[in-house]
This record gives structure tokens, sequence and C-alpha cells, in this order.
């Protein structure tokens, strides 16, 4: 049976060397296991890994907008520029908000002349969409033409060309607007480029642009002049929108488009800097939520902290059920072995009695070395467990022995027609005189028929049936707040373990610096730490002696 160590670590004092072979033993055994799996976790490369993690942090919901937009401002404005993140941003921005855009754009009558020079495409998309007859009005740049000529007509009229023998004049087209049909648009544009330069400045133009339809004539040519006022020109204008942009899209879509672009070393560094916006507590309603324990963690990191570190933990945490299906996979077969010699080794080490406590004795400085080697072992668990628990008494016996208590879901669809015949409403004909009668004399017939099967029916109650039938439980270890079924358990268990034995831990951590917690780090002190040393100090007054155990 799998024991899931869920109960409080005992004191111990035991320093011997016995003890500390047990915990050098535990740990080469997880440290084996932890090549395993990122040999897992990498097998398709490290950018699904770092796309896992991604999604990961999109999960969290306790950074505010103005910190999102400092985060990700900071991501733009490092040095040296990301313009592949730049670049996004803009297209993101494009995609989503084209008016914001589309009045810097109304602004620059030297990008829009540069935009039109020289390409005809361009031109015709913006400035042929005249009004036929009974359709409602000219649309983007032809309105544009349209109202400036008439407003301008006697310094531009002359620059219309048009397609026929002759041309229009503004009375003319006044009384009838569809003839700018007749208008030959390349030939007027081109002329508008050379010879009426206000035409570019003008309000009419500028109307035309704000709505930001015309970015999608080239995105990438707008996007690459963006990016050239941000970072050659350092325009407010584009910042601005940028800034407007970042507070108000929400985390979760910003980390889902931007965060898979970074490297994992700028990762890395987006992480720490996500450290001093965070709000953790160690409620439990929180355990679930995939990012929890990465933020967490992110409170303990250290030194020796690394990428890898992250995404592997992601991994063992957010992707387990992923991981499993790999290691059945035939194409991993050598990874199978390895886990199933380290279970073997595990199984037959007199380590294994207590092996989280031994990983948290025995790293006392490095905080997300503890939690990696705990997320190592929580994983094991859930393989454990998916092995040897196929039947529902087999999941009963593990929930009894690890104290954990349960009530069975009853599912009556379940039940064979025999226990729910006569079960229908008064309107559904069940019962009618004529239906009684029909029953009865077919469980008349059905007795004579087989006299010894209804001896054996007739001690058959709701609980045999549920040793045929796929069972679901309520669970102590969330409160009995969801129903757990064969499938979901293994995770559930497992991210249960971690987390019982993440608040153990992080008390440990608490309890062993509580001064330098509160009295010295004062505000800047996590939240869920600081609360829990001060917990400590107020209950416990001898809490060095309690500390010095671990």
């Amino acid at each position: 049976m799998v024991e899931l160590f869920l109960a409080e670590f005992q004191r111990r004092r035991d320093d011997s060397n016995d003890k500390d072979d047990d915990a050098v033993r535990s740990i080469s055994m997880l440290k084996k296991l932890e090549s395993v799996i990122w040999s897992l976790v990498t097998s398709n490369g490290r950018s699904e890994s770092r796309l896992w993690l991604c999604n990961t942090i999109a999960c969290s919901d306790s950074v505010t907008p103005q910190a999102q937009r400092e985060l990700f401002v900071s991501l733009l404005r490092s040095k040296p520029s990301n313009l592949t993140l730049a670049s996004q941003v803009l297209r993101m921005i494009i995609e989503r908000r084209p008016n914001k855009i589309g009045h810097i754009i109304a602004k620059r009558s030297r990008l829009l002349k540069k935009f039109f020079k020289g390409n005809p495409q361009r031109i015709l998309q913006w400035f042929s969409n005249f009004a036929g007859v009974g359709e409602s009005g000219h649309r983007k740049g032809a309105r544009a033409i349209s109202q400036f000529s008439f407003v301008n007509r006697d310094v531009c009229w002359e620059e219309l060309e048009w397609k026929g023998n002759h041309g229009q004049s503004p009375a003319v087209v006044a009384t009838k607007p569809h003839y700018f049909l007749d208008l030959d648009v390349q030939r007027t544009v081109e002329n508008f480029l050379k010879y009426v330069p206000e035409f570019w400045s003008s309000e009419e133009l500028a109307n035309s642009l704000k709505d930001g339809e015309i970015l999608q004539i080239d995105t990438k040519f707008f996007v690459d002049c963006f990016v050239d006022m941000m970072y050659g020109e350092n325009s407010k204008d584009i910042w601005e929108v940028i800034n407007g942009f970042f507070l108000d899209e929400s985390f979760s879509y910003l980390c889902h488009h931007l965060l898979i672009l970074l490297e994992e070393q700028d990762l890395l560094t987006f992480l720490k800097s996500l450290q001093k916006f965070l709000t953790i507590t160690m409620d439990s309603k929180c355990f679930t939520r995939p990012s929890y324990w990465l933020e967490v963690l992110l409170f303990m990191l250290d030194d020796c902290a690394s990428a890898s570190d992250l995404l592997l933990l992601n991994a063992i945490l957010n992707q387990s059920r992923q991981l499993l299906r790999l290691v059945r996979d035939q194409e991993h077969k050598d990874q199978y072995d390895t886990i199933e010699e380290v279970l073997l080794e595990m199984n037959m080490s007199s380590s294994s009695s207590n092996a989280p406590f031994l990983i948290i004795k025995a790293i006392k400085k490095k905080k997300a070395e503890v939690v990696k080697l705990l997320g190592l072992y929580s994983w094991i668990l859930q393989y454990q467990v998916l092995q040897n628990c196929e039947t529902p008494e087999s999941w009963e016996a593990l929930f009894l022995k690890n104290g954990i208590s349960f009530r069975r879901v009853e599912k009556y669809d379940l039940l064979p027609d025999r226990f729910s015949e006569g079960s229908g409403s008064d309107s559904d004909g069940w019962n009618s005189s004529k239906s009684k009668r029909k029953k009865k004399q077919k469980t008349k017939k059905k007795r004579r028929r087989d006299s010894g099967r209804r001896d054996a029916d007739a001690d058959l109650d709701v609980s045999s049936v549920w040793q045929s039938s796929d069972r679901s439980w309520l669970l102590s270890s969330d409160g009995y707040s969801s129903s757990w079924n064969k499938v979901d358990l293994p995770e559930h268990l497992a991210k249960h373990c971690f987390s019982t034995w993440m608040k153990q831990f992080c008390d440990k951590v608490a309890a062993k610096e509580p001064f330098h917690l509160v009295m010295l780090h004062g505000s800047s002190a996590p939240k869920f730490l600081k609360e829990r040393a001060m917990n400590i100090l107020q209950h416990n007054p001898s809490f060095s002696s309690f500390a010095d155990d671990y």
C-alpha cells in the first residue's frame, strides 16, 4: 500500500549518521528520477516545456493592471531591445485596438506618403472605394479624396485624373457623386503625392484613418515603422498606446501571447520581477490554482534556482498526466525501466519511511531545491498510486491507511432495471393498472423460471452494485467539495501531498527565521510567510528550539 506521508512531520533530534545516510540516499534516488523526468520533459525540445510554464504563469490572478503594465513595459525597455517581442505587441494592438494606432498614423503625413509612394496596389486598395448609384457613400480614402477635393477645388481639382475623354466639373460631380467611379485613382493619388502636400496632413484624410482599418493593407510595414518609432524616435505617442494596452488587457492574454517569445533567461528575469507584485496566502482554496505553487516558489528563489528548475517543477505539478503518458510510450522504454528501478530501490530502502522529512532536514539553505525534490516525490507517488489502485476496494484501503476520510457518491443511474422499476412519475404511464398487471405477470414467470437466481437477487442491495460499477468519492482532502473518480484521483492525491508538505515546509521556514522575516524585512517580507511567522511568535515563544530540529 502506498504511503502518502500526510501526517505532520515528527520532531527529531537524532542526528546520527544513519539518518544523514538515509537523507543522502533519498535525495540521490530523487536526483536519478529528476534526470529521467527531465529527459521526458525535453523529449520534444525545451520549447514545449516553456509553453507549459508560460501557460501556468498566465493562470495567476493576483497581478494588478498597474503591475502587469510595469512588468511588460520593462520587458520592452530592456537592453538589448527585443524587436521580436515589440513587433508582437504591436501586432496585438493592431488586432485588438486598431483605432489607437490609427490616430498616430493620421498625424504623420510623411509616413503616409512613404506607404503609398510607388505602390499602386496599396493606392487602389485604399482610395478606390467610391460609391455607385444607390450606395450610401464613399468609403476609406475615397471619401477623403472627394471631401478634400470639393473643399479645396480651387487648388487641387485640376490634379484629378479621369478615365474618359474629358474631366468632370465640381458642379456636376456634386450632383452625381457616382461620377467619381470614372476617376483614375492611381494617377490622381500620384499627382497628390507630387503636387498636393496639404492633402496628406488634411483633416479629411486623418478622419478616414482614425479607425485603423488602413493597418490591414500591410500590417508588417506599419509594425516595422512603429518599432522604429519606439526605439529610434522614442515616440511618446506610441509608448502611450503601449502603456494603455498593457493596462487594459488581461494578464492571461498578455502572458499567452508574449512570454513564449522570451528566451529562458529572460523568462526567469520576468518571474523574478513578478515576485514583488504577487500576493500569496496559505488559503487552501488557492491550492488547486495551477500557478499557486509556482508563485510560492518565486518567494523562495535563491542563487541556485534556474530556469530548468522551474520548467521541471511546473511539468511535474501541472503536466503530470502528460509525463505519465510519455512514460508508457514505447519510445521511452529506457526511461520507464529507470523509473521502475528507482521505485524498487525506494521500496527497499529504509529512507523511504519518511522521505519528505529527510529532504527538508537535509537541505537547509536551498529552499528552491527542497520544493523541487518534494515535487518529484509527489509525482512518484502519483505514479505508484496509478499502478497499485485498480479497484474501488484498493482506493478505499488507500484512503483509510493515509487518514483520508471519504464518502461514496451515490450513482443511482448505475442500478439495474430491477431496482428502478416503478420509479417513474404518475404522468409517465407506469402507474396505470394495465402496466401493473403486466409487471406482476412478468415477475411471476421470472420467479418460476429461475428461483435460484431470485434468491440471489433478493439479497442484492445497493452496496453490491457498487462492486461492479465505477465509483466516485467525496474526500476530506478538499473538504468534500468535489467528486473524485479513479481517473482524476492520482493527480489530486499527488497535489494534495505536495501542498501538505509545502505548508509544513513553509512553517519550518517561518519558524526558523521569524525575526528575520518580520523585523528585518518588514513590509517586504512575503505575506504568507510573514503571517505564519507572526503566528509562531505569538503561540510558540520558545520557537528557537522548535526550529533547531530542522
